[in-house]
C-alpha cells in the first residue's frame, strides 16, 4: 500500500494522523481494518515510583550495574523484567479513536490540491504551535500543557529511557554516567507534547523510485531544460567515474574547511544562475531581460 501521512496534534494535545493512500479500498475495509488494528507495548509495570528525591539508585563499580541505594543489590535488568513469564499483561494497548473519516478523492482535481495543502500545513510548524501552545495561548491550555509536561517527566519513551531507574528497573544500555530519571529524549520536552516520532509518515513505494532514482531524473531534467535554453555552463561537468577514498587529518591535497564551503556556495550559485536563466529563457519573457539574464549568469 502506498500513503502519505502526517501528525497532527489537536487543542487538548492528542495527535491525529491523516493518510492520503492511493488506490481503490472500499470505506467499509478501511473501517474494519481500523477498529481492527491494535499495538501492544509489552513493558514491565510503570504506574508507581519506587525512587524519588535523593533516594535514587546508584551505579556500583563491582557489580558494574545500578543498585538499590539501601540494600546494595543490584536492579532487575531490562531483559529480566521483560521476561515473558515477569508480564502478565501489556503497559500499553494503543488502538485507532471512533473518529475515522475516509474520503474519495480523485487525482488532480482542485479538491485533491486542497486536501494536500491540509496535510502539509503542519509541517511548517512546530508540534507547540500546531496545538496552540504559543504566546497565543490561554491559561487553561498553558496549565494542560504543564500537566502533560509533569507526566511526562516520570513515564518511559524507551527501553533506553533513564526513568526505568524510578521504578526499580535497569534500562538498557546503562552507563556509569547515566542519570537516574533524566532522560533526553524528544518525548520528554514540553515542546513536542509527548510526539517524538516522526511528524511524516511516508510509504517508500509512494513513487516507486529510490533516491538515486530522483537525483538522476532531477539531473536529466535540469540539462534537458539547460540544453533548450541553449544555456552553456560554463564550467566542466564531471559525472565520473570517481574514486572515493578517506581523508586523514592533516592531509595536504585537502583544502582547508573554510575554502571548501565557499567553493560549494560558489559552485551552488552558478547552478542555480544558469537554471534560472534557462527558465527565463524558455518563458514568454521580453528578449530584453532573458538576454540580460543570461549575461548575468554566465
Amino acid at each position: 500500500m502506498q500513503y502519505f501521512g502526517t501528525v497532527e496534534p489537536q487543542k487538548r494535545g492528542a495527535p491525529h494522523f491523516h493518510a492520503a493512500i492511493r488506490g481503490t479500498i472500499p470505506r467499509s475495509e478501511l473501517r474494519a481494518i481500523t477498529a481492527a488494528t491494535y499495538h501492544q507495548v509489552w513493558w514491565p509495570a510503570h504506574d508507581e515510583l519506587v525512587y524519588s528525591g535523593d533516594r535514587l539508585p546508584r551505579w556500583d563499580h563491582h557489580h558494574k550495574a545500578f543498585v538499590d541505594p539501601d540494600t546494595r543489590a543490584p536492579l532487575p535488568t531490562w531483559d529480566e523484567a521483560t521476561d515473558p513469564d515477569a508480564l502478565a499483561a501489556p503497559a500499553h494497548t494503543v488502538v485507532f479513536g471512533p473518529q475515522v473519516h475516509v474520503k474519495g478523492i480523485l487525482g488532480g482535481t482542485e479538491e485533491a490540491g486542497r486536501h494536500i495543502g491540509y496535510l502539509t500545513k503542519y509541517l511548517t510548524k512546530s508540534v507547540g504551535q500546531a496545538a496552540g501552545v504559543d504566546e497565543s495561548a490561554t491559561s487553561r491550555q498553558r496549565e494542560h500543557a504543564r500537566r502533560l509536561a509533569a507526566e511526562l517527566a516520570i513515564t518511559p519513551c524507551s527501553p533506553r529511557c533513564p526513568i526505568w531507574l524510578l521504578y526499580g528497573i535497569e534500562p538498557k544500555g546503562a552507563r556509569p554516567g547515566t542519570t537516574p530519571g533524566h532522560c533526553k529524549g524528544k518525548a520528554h520536552k514540553p515542546e513536542h507534547l509527548g510526539i517524538a516520532g516522526r511528524r511524516v509518515l511516508v510509504s517508500r513505494k509512494w513513487s516507486n523510485k529510490s533516491l538515486s532514482d530522483h537525483r538522476a531524473e532531477r539531473t536529466a531534467f535540469v540539462r534537458q531544460l539547460l540544453d533548450q535554453a541553449g544555456v552553456k555552463p560554463a564550467y566542466a561537468i564531471d559525472d565520473g567515474p570517481f574514486d572515493w577514498e578517506p581523508v586523514r587529518p592533516g592531509d595536504s591535497d585537502v583544502p582547508p574547511r573554510p575554502v571548501l564551503l565557499l567553493h560549494a556556495i560558489h559552485q551552488r550559485q552558478r547552478w542555480r544562475a544558469d537554471y534560472d536563466a534557462a527558465l527565463l529563457a524558455t518563458s514568454n519573457a521580453p528578449p530584453d531581460e532573458r538576454s540580460t539574464t543570461t549575461d548575468q549568469a554566465a
